[in-house]
């Protein structure tokens, strides 16, 4: 293992911490050189095909590199960490960007294809920077990096109008979004004399909230909740999740969620240290806890009632993400060792079902032109492989044992529980919540299992690459939920050598 010490950096030193983003941008130039100077007048197949396969190798080598040379390192008091736990949440955010990768070699929404590699590597080493930071400034800055590749992954599709609106708006709340963050930053550094946080936790400590911090800790939810689309900052969420190009929507909804879940955690545990209050009914103490656990209340009711009423498959997952964000969000509220956890599994596993549903939509559209509910009809006779495995991953989603979902909402709730039996009341509610999304779920399984095959309905004909990549997520949610100690062990373990 190589060991930094911060107070003896020198660049030969920050360029072994860096490797892995090093690696990640280079595959990423590569990618969109190979594609410009040598495939440009090859089929978008073909150029996807190379361009996903050297993005690809791009992010098995900064695998690679986090597994075979680990480096522990503390640098300028938290403005770039390496730690287990750290390399463990990098390593799934690439993970899922080779997924990602793999998705959009079917892909015919654009021949820009070296571009749209070049900004999924880009947005990865901007995640890879977040979950590495515990400095203000790099917080930032990364955020901005993740979320400028986003807005226009969202507007990749030039033929589509839809994928415009949703980018625009994309961006527009976004731009608002950072605007508050970048104030509750502005205002923690104005009362701590430092973007470290945990310095800025130790400034903050008293008995009484300063009226500044509680604006900072308001304006930060506000920054970070936009991010992870928690209600009422989910506005974009609906838009993005239809209009978006699959791959794009995929990305956004899934790896984009781990980094900013637990960058999320790492600023309200550490930064916010000292200024949690209780969000115990009726007896509420001012802190960032009953922030939280509102946020994570109205996001949780929210999204599973809306989700009710949607006709279109994209939008009934986008506000089903609403409702995870509530969920996901009691894992902070908790913040416990445990429920960090909690959270990393419930994120990880969450994550691959999602990919697995937008694979099978993006053959969907393709073949009927839309992701209307009424297009799933009959879709176990014409693509069973297809249909089963969104089958598991609606199911999963809806918290269906013996599949991850449920062992994640199951851990999820019980840690919560054990670290305050105050936050009962949420837990129930989440249950309840839990309990109403079973209704819109088995609606699309309805629609595959038991809707009559339109009489309409012409050759379906689904690529072997998109059945591979749904049968590999699928048979990862089902072995993530029949045996949790796989994955489960490995983050005990990173939160434990992190010294957490």
């Amino acid at each position: 293992m190589i060991a930094i010490n911060h107070a003896q950096i020198d660049y030969a030193q920050l360029l072994q911490l860096v490797w892995p983003e090093i690696i990640l941008v280079a595959a990423a130039l590569i990618a969109v050189a190979v594609d410009l100077l040598l495939l440009r007048k090859q089929t978008p197949r073909l150029r996807f095909a190379v361009a996903a396969s050297l993005g690809s190798l791009g992010c098995v080598a900064a695998i690679l590199r986090l597994v075979l040379a680990p480096v522990q390192a503390n640098i300028l008091d938290g403005t770039l960490i390496a730690n287990p736990l750290v390399r463990l949440v990098q390593i799934a955010v690439l993970a899922l960007t080779i997924f990602i990768l793999l998705l959009s070699v079917d892909s015919k929404f654009t021949r820009h294809v070296g571009e749209f590699v070049l900004l999924v590597l880009i947005a990865t080493t901007g995640m890879m920077f977040l979950v590495a930071s515990q400095d203000l400034l790099v917080i930032f800055i990364s955020l901005e990096l993740l979320s400028l590749s986003l807005y226009i992954l969202a507007a990749f599709s030039k033929r589509s109008l839809q994928s415009w609106e949703a980018a625009l708006k994309y961006f527009l709340f976004g731009g608002m979004s950072a605007a508050f963050l970048l104030f509750g930053f502005s205002l923690l550094y104005g009362l701590s004399n430092s973007t470290s946080l945990l310095a800025i936790a130790g400034a903050i400590h008293s008995p009484s909230l300063n009226p500044l911090l509680v604006i900072a800790i308001v304006t930060t939810t506000i920054g970070l909740g936009f991010k992870v689309a928690a209600a009422p900052f989910h506005f974009w969420a609906p838009d993005v999740y239809q209009g978006a190009p699959a791959p794009s929507a995929a990305f956004i909804a899934s790896a984009s969620k781990v980094a900013s879940f637990f960058i999320f955690f790492q600023l309200a545990v550490l930064g916010f240290a000292g200024a949690e209050g209780t969000a115990a009914l009726p007896h509420i103490v001012r802190g960032w806890v009953p922030v939280l656990a509102l946020v994570a209340a109205v996001s949780m009711l929210l999204g599973n009632l809306v989700a009710i009423t949607q006709s279109s498959l994209r939008r009934l997952l986008a506000y089903s993400a609403v409702a995870h964000a509530g969920y996901m969000l009691l894992a902070i509220v908790a913040h416990s060792q445990q429920s960090l956890a909690a959270l990393l599994y419930y994120v990880i596993t969450y994550a691959l079902a999602t990919i697995g549903a937008f694979a099978v939509i993006a053959v969907v559209e393709e073949h009927k032109g839309s992701d209307q509910l009424s297009n799933f009809d009959g879709l176990a006779r014409q693509a069973p492989v297809l249909s089963f495995g969104l089958a598991i991953f609606i199911l999963s989603l809806a918290g269906i044992p013996p599949l991850a979902g449920f062992f994640g909402k199951f851990y999820l709730f019980v840690t919560v529980l054990q670290s305050s039996k105050s936050l009962l009341w949420l837990v129930v509610l989440a249950i309840a919540m839990s309990a109403v999304s079973l209704y819109y779920y088995l609606k699309v399984l309805k629609r595959m299992y038991v809707a009559a095959l339109p009489p309409d309905a012409g050759q379906f004909e689904s690529p072997v690459l998109s059945q591979v990549l749904v049968a590999a997520l699928a048979a990862a949610v089902v072995l993530l939920g029949c045996a949790p100690h796989l994955l489960l062990r490995w983050i005990e373990a990173a939160l434990q050598a992190s010294g957490l």
